[in-house]
């Protein structure tokens, strides 16, 4: 089962695409332009369409989802954990 998509290999988040994923969870996570399967253990409870960290990421490093910056993280985030805007910020503004 895939649980979760990024689309290239440098991303370092991905979409979850199914609902309930649970914290302990050994998430399948399909690298699009590889197609291949990663895995990582969710940390927390992570809703569909929200975006899970496929590595840890310090305050200040570049978040990358499509391949492209999204954003710079401000809080620590550790792989598994979700990715949102309570650790993300864009960098526009």
């Amino acid at each position: 089962m895939i649980h979760a998509v990024l689309h290239e290999a440098k991303d370092t988040v991905a979409v979850v695409v199914v609902e309930g994923l649970t914290a302990g969870t050994e998430l399948n996570a399909w690298v699009m332009d590889e197609d291949r399967i990663i895995q990582v253990r969710a940390r927390q409870d992570i809703p569909i369409g929200h975006k899970v960290a496929l590595a840890d990421m310090a305050v200040g490093d570049t978040v990358y989802k499509y391949g492209e910056d999204i954003g710079k993280v401000v809080a620590p985030i550790q792989a598994g954990q979700h990715a949102h805007v309570h650790n993300i910020k864009t960098k526009r503004w």
